[in-house]
């Protein structure tokens, strides 16, 4: 069985918070609010659509609603790509891992259908055995059912899988589920979310030599 890395997707495999902070700034406009600041968005990026919206409605003193979420939902699906990309090496490193033999899948907090278009979007649909999104089983992220049932739509082995991921519920399921965890020092999670992880990667060209470490 082959080696296998999952990947989180937001602030890991892709740098999405420019996407997901223009949909909350035209969320908030058309509720005649003002915008984001950057940091504002990326502090808020982590535990799955529900939680941001309800954090973007509480920082302009909105009150969350089922409306307010759906209209953001729609908003970003159809939108989610115009300038979100890889991170610079991410590319590299996929290629690598793939030519070695590894599997790969993402275990994201994101809704599925926002996570497909834009994994199709990036050309990226077809190259992971499996894609959870924050919606795919009863529990997310860092519920460790999360990342073990993305490892069995994958084929994966927990004992040849490991995470990697830029925030503390990427460490917190991989270690509910058994498996190391390697921290993505360029994401949008802070240095005191990697306590636990396996090691942490400061650049996605570490990504390869770390993991071969990890699980050789």
């Amino acid at each position: 069985m082959p080696r296998l890395a999952v990947f989180d997707l937001d602030g890991t495999l892709v740098d999405s918070a420019p996407d997901i902070h223009a949909a909350l700034d035209r969320l908030v406009a058309a509720e005649s609010r003002p915008p984001f600041t950057r940091a504002e968005v990326t502090a808020m990026i982590g535990d799955g659509v529900r939680a941001l919206v309800q954090r973007a409605a509480a920082a302009r003193g909105l009150a969350f609603s089922e409306s307010l979420l759906d209209a953001f939902t729609a908003d970003y699906t159809a939108r989610a790509a115009e300038t979100t990309v890889l991170f610079p090496g991410i590319a590299a490193a996929l290629d690598r891992l793939a030519a070695e033999g590894w599997a790969m899948a993402v275990c994201t907090n994101k809704p599925a259908a926002a996570t497909a278009a834009l994994l199709a979007a990036l050309g990226l649909d077809g190259r992971f055995a499996a894609v959870g999104g924050g919606d795919s089983f009863p529990v997310r992220k860092p519920d460790p059912g999360h990342l073990l049932g993305t490892l069995r739509a994958a084929g994966g082995d927990p004992a040849r899988a490991v995470m990697i991921g830029d925030h503390r519920n990427d460490v917190l399921a991989a270690r509910g589920a058994g498996l190391p965890c390697l921290f993505a020092g360029w994401g949008y999670g802070t240095p005191a979310m990697a306590e636990g992880a396996a090691g942490i990667a400061a650049s996605p060209s570490d990504l390869v030599p770390l993991l071969r470490d990890i699980l050789p």
